[in-house]
């Protein structure tokens, strides 16, 4: 009997904080979720955003990533369902203390890797949502990913610190995940109106070689009203500017896998 396929593992990740990269990781996965693909959402922010705004109490979580990447739960039952096509594997305030756990380690790099194995069959596409940070489970993060996109305000500000994760990617395909591929720069919060988002879109593609996923995703209040429902604006603002935008963004994203 044929093996069944891997999901993608899509990694969403900007050292950056403030750049909408849990917005987009929800948001993607909804765009997902309309197509009839299986959803795996990965919460690797000690703060649990992404956890909270899809709606489940990070205080109330009995098993997350935190216990699954320490080895002390299994990946299948900390997993929660969200909707029919959208599972998380939630995250909470102990996930800060998993780095220096697991600093010590050996392989520690392969740690999510390891993990997501045993459910990748499960999935068409998992989303893992990065810390703003370059720490170890950013690391694991690269290091399980197939893709990365990087959301980045369009404002010249959020360039700081771009090229420092362009240079962590380039090291963990040299040595750690040769199969790591940018899908691309993600631009977020744009002001069409603004002639300095226009300029900072424009430069971006040129200043790092990279693919800019079109359309840019419009500043819009709807972004922060989806969470206090624990829904996605694909479910709160079905045609507003920001879902349609987000569902376009997901076509290029399958169209690059």
């Amino acid at each position: 009997m044929a093996r069944a396929k891997k999901a993608a593992v899509i990694a969403v990740a900007n050292q950056k904080g403030g750049v909408a990269k849990t917005t987009s990781v929800a948001s993607i996965g909804a765009a997902l979720a309309e197509q009839g693909k299986r959803v795996l959402l990965v919460d690797l922010d000690p703060q649990a955003s992404l956890t909270f705004s899809l709606g489940i109490d990070p205080d109330a979580v009995e098993l997350s990533v935190n216990e699954v990447v320490l080895g002390q739960a299994e990946i299948a039952e900390s997993i929660l369902e969200v909707d029919e096509h959208v599972d998380v594997l939630p995250s909470t305030i102990e996930l800060a203390g998993a780095e220096a756990q697991l600093l010590t380690r050996p392989g520690r790099e392969y740690v999510l890797s390891s993990v997501l194995d045993e459910v990748r069959t499960d999935y068409d596409v998992i989303i893992l949502d990065c810390s703003p940070s370059l720490g170890v489970l950013t690391l694991a993060a690269l290091t399980a990913a197939t893709g990365l996109v990087i959301p980045m305000q369009a404002e010249m500000l959020s360039h700081r610190g771009v090229g420092q994760l362009l240079d962590t990617v380039k090291d963990v395909k040299r040595l750690l995940n040769k199969k790591l591929k940018i899908i691309g720069i993600l631009p977020t919060m744009y002001d069409g109106r603004s002639n300095h988002s226009r300029e900072v879109l424009e430069d971006l593609g040129t200043r790092y070689k990279l693919p800019v996923l079109s359309p840019p995703i419009p500043r819009t209040v709807r972004f922060a009203e989806a969470p206090a429902v624990g829904r996605s604006v694909l479910d709160t603002a079905r045609r507003s500017k920001g879902a349609e935008a987000y569902r376009e963004v997901t076509d290029s994203i399958l169209a690059a896998l």
